[in-house]
């Protein structure tokens, strides 16, 4: 396995160039295999969507849990019986511990962490009035603090292979404000910062750092009201699916030209 890009990878013709045909090139059917990858969050809709996608194109994943042990652990034994590797992992990652023995038992399980993919996120829909400093502590902990822990663990091993993938998952509340409150808005806002700082510095060591910005995606405990509602606000006209998500995380971590962005998967909510 070569360094530096994916193996055969992120459907780029293995010459450097399209094939003598001129067409596209043929899809890689795995382009994944030999990666590892973690996934926080993978017990919810988006997380378990992006690890059985993953898996599908040959990655080992991680999936990571908080409180949802059973969610996780039948994603792992779906990927699984399907031939493939996967370990769930606990976290709290409130907690300032957890980031970095979340990799230690990742490495431990599968081996060093080509893909990190920061999912996990907390948010009670909460008023400023209403908003208490611990909530917001806690959010900002969950949402922002554990992906720049993962990533200060991460990237660094990422930059000494030569090849790396971190992909937070982020809200279309950092750039509108949304409506869970303004600790969720401020924590995703941060993200993005953490994003544009980690983008510029790891770029030229082969390493794409991404975010990914849904709104209102059905099947997800981030839904801040009923769901027949809030589909009318999407100009679309209805939620998002979380499969729909897992199909651009896999194009953004298998894309070796795209870093420093943050892509809006919001129906057309949020135009920029």
């Amino acid at each position: 396995m070569t360094t530096g890009s994916l193996p055969a990878a992120g459907g780029l013709p293995a010459a450097g160039g399209l094939p003598a045909t001129g067409g596209l090139p043929a899809a890689e059917p795995a382009p994944f295999r030999g990666r590892v990858a973690l996934v926080t969050g993978g017990s919810g809709g988006i997380g378990q969507a992006i690890a059985l996608a993953l898996a599908a194109q040959g990655a080992a994943v991680a999936v990571s849990y908080g409180r949802g042990r059973d969610a996780a652990e039948k994603v792992t034994a779906q990927i699984t019986g399907q031939g493939g590797q996967a370990v769930a992992l606990g976290a709290d990652l409130s907690s300032a511990a957890a980031p970095g023995e979340l990799v230690s038992a990742t490495e431990a399980a599968l081996g060093p962490i080509d893909l990190l993919i920061s999912n996990a996120g907390v948010g009670l829909r909460r008023t400023l009035e209403e908003l208490t400093a611990a909530e917001f502590d806690q959010t900002l902990a969950v949402n922002l603090r554990a992906p720049f822990l993962l990533a200060q663990r991460v990237l660094p091993g990422m930059r000494e292979r030569g090849f790396g993938r971190a992909l937070f998952v982020s809200s279309v509340a950092a750039f509108t404000g949304g409506i869970v409150g303004p600790h969720y808005a401020s924590s995703k806002a941060g993200l993005h910062g953490l994003i544009h700082f980690l983008a510029t510095r790891f770029a030229a060591d082969g390493i794409t750092v991404n975010g990914l910005a849904p709104a209102l995606i059905a099947d997800t405990a981030m839904l801040p009201g009923d769901p027949a509602e809030l589909a009318k606000r999407v100009p679309l006209g209805r939620l998002g699916r979380p499969a729909e998500v897992a199909a651009l995380a896999l194009a953004t971590l298998g894309n070796a030209y795209l870093t420093n962005q943050v892509l809006s998967i919001d129906g057309g909510t949020y135009p920029h």
